[in-house]
This record gives C-alpha cells, sequence and structure tokens, in this order.
C-alpha cells in the first residue's frame, strides 16, 4: 500500500500554492510548445475509469496521454470487474501492477479516497460529487492567459447557481490563492459545510442570496448546469428553486468592466445561462475547455515525470 499520499491530485489542496502556480506556469508552457515537447511519458499507461460519462474529460486526458507519447486506457464499469463490485483495495493494488497512474470519475469521493489509500501509483480525481479539480486548473489557466502576468491581483469571483462540485473547487482555490470569492446560492442548496468553513479561514469568501449581490464589479462569472449527473430525477424541484438565478446579459452589466464568463460546460441555454451570455463577446468557454488539455498534461508530467 502506498504511503506517498502527496503523489496522489484527489484536490486542489493537494497541491500548495507555489507547487498551483508552477503547475499553472507548467500549462502555459504545455499550450505554447516550451514544455512537453519529444514524448516525455513514452512507455507509461493512464487507466482511466469512468462511472459517470464524460466528453471533455476523457477525450482531453487520452489526448493528452496520446501527444505525450503515453497512451490511456478507458474502463467502463460494464467493461471491468470494478462494475461488478471489485473492492476498491483490489483494484487499486492489480491496477498498480500494469499502469503508471489511474484517473478516476465517480461518485463519491470517499471512493476516490480509498483507491488513493491502496494505490501504489498516483491516482487523479477526474471528478466526484464533492470537487472536480481538473477543471479549476482548466479555468484559473484561462484566467492566467486572460489577465496577464498580475491575474490574481485584486481578483474577484462570483459563482452563482448550485453550491455543487464546482463551486466546492472555486472554494478551494480561494483558500490556497487568496482571491475573493463571491456565492449566489439558493437556501437548501448551499456548499459543502466544511469546504466553506476552510476557505472563510483562509480568504474573503461570501455566501449570500441574490445574485446580483455575488456580481456586482467582480471580475469573473461563473456558473453550472442547475441539475448535475445523478440528480436528472430532481430537475423539475430544482428549475423551481434557480429561478431568478439565470446568467443573462443584465447581471453581467452588474460586474467590472473587464468581467468574462466561465462555464465548465455541458451549458443549458436558456436555463443556468442566457445564449446571449454563453455565446457572447465575454464568454471564454472554448478556451476553457481547451485549457483541460494543456492543463492536465501539466498535471500529468508533474506526477510522471
Amino acid at each position: 500500500m502506498s504511503s506517498n499520499r502527496n503523489r496522489h491530485f484527489l484536490t486542489l489542496h493537494d497541491l500548495g500554492r507555489d507547487e498551483l502556480l508552477e503547475l499553472l506556469e507548467r500549462g502555459e508552457r504545455v499550450r505554447t510548445g516550451e514544455d512537453g515537447r519529444g514524448r516525455p511519458l513514452e512507455g507509461r499507461t493512464l487507466a482511466m475509469i469512468f462511472q459517470k460519462s464524460s466528453t471533455r474529460t476523457r477525450v482531453s486526458f487520452e489526448a493528452g496521454m496520446t501527444q505525450l507519447g503515453g497512451a490511456g486506457i478507458f474502463l467502463s464499469p460494464r467493461d471491468t470487474q470494478i462494475g461488478r463490485g471489485e473492492p476498491a483495495p483490489d483494484t487499486a493494488r492489480v491496477l498498480s501492477e500494469y499502469v503508471d497512474a489511474i484517473m478516476i470519475r465517480t461518485f463519491d469521493h470517499a471512493d476516490v479516497e480509498e483507491l488513493a489509500r491502496w494505490s501504489s501509483i498516483p491516482v487523479i480525481n477526474g471528478l466526484t460529487d464533492l470537487v472536480h479539480p481538473c477543471q479549476l486548473l482548466a479555468d484559473l489557466l484561462t484566467l492566467r492567459q486572460h489577465f496577464g502576468k498580475d491575474w490574481l491581483e485584486g481578483l474577484r469571483v462570483a459563482w452563482v447557481g448550485d453550491g455543487n462540485n464546482m463551486a466546492n473547487s472555486w472554494l478551494n482555490a480561494a483558500a490556497i490563492l487568496g482571491f475573493e470569492l463571491r456565492l449566489a446560492v439558493p437556501e437548501g442548496y448551499d456548499p459543502d459545510r466544511e469546504t466553506l468553513a476552510r476557505a472563510r479561514d483562509r480568504a474573503s469568501v461570501h455566501l449570500v442570496r441574490e445574485p446580483a449581490e455575488a456580481v456586482e464589479g467582480v471580475d469573473v462569472v461563473t456558473t453550472d448546469v442547475w441539475a448535475s449527473m445523478g440528480q436528472e430525477e430532481e430537475a423539475q424541484e430544482r428549475l423551481r428553486a434557480f429561478a431568478g438565478y439565470r446568467v443573462d446579459a443584465e447581471l453581467m452589466d452588474r460586474a467590472s468592466d473587464r468581467a468574462v464568463f466561465l462555464h465548465c460546460l455541458p451549458a443549458h441555454r436558456g436555463e443556468e445561462v442566457t445564449a446571449e451570455v454563453v455565446d457572447g463577446p465575454r464568454s471564454l468557454i472554448f478556451q476553457e475547455a481547451g485549457n483541460r488539455l494543456h492543463a492536465q498534461k501539466a498535471l500529468l508530467l508533474h506526477l510522471l515525470t
């Protein structure tokens, strides 16, 4: 069983501030071709466990491994013993004999922690119901590119919508980097209590109920779908609860003149965001999606070289 816990990437808190900033710098060097040239991961293999379906996570990790000279193996519950109840410790120890790293996208965060506990190779959290740290790497890289060298100075971010895994990940980012974060979340849909408390101890974090209050004067407005995977049965109830939390042009006008819009995708135009905003000039969503590839290649290099 591995005791090298810091080799895993389960949340952003597995990186210190300096390490996170260096990883973002490396992501930019990877994007421009200054880093990751040649085949630095030749002969290396990434096992990719998907218990939740994906477009961006699967393609970016698989393409990233290929571009770095390695290989990715897609594992779905239908194709493996994982789907038939093989215990996480057994899966971790078996895969540790075959491959060089594991990426898992699943529901319960405890499952990822259990996998990492028994793995002697790096485990990467591709998404859980608690956090989505790989997406935050891409989001932060996008802001670094857009706002330039001093991108963190005075940065103010507003989250509008569900207190879900993305909201929790923004809280972790604020705790590590110290930017101001305001979350506008309906009653009953707050982010994880422990994650919120930790961020409040380390950064200027405000939880409010009115989107207009959260967005006033900020530099970044970001949101996510109102019903994530596994919440489809709650969709109608959530539509009612989140009425008034749609990001539209009027809400964006309350933000600063330099404000940009982010969304992890897929976006439901007309629900959490209007087409005018998501397809408008302030939207960085496709640059953000593209940065999943560059940020994850930097992460793979960080963990495997």
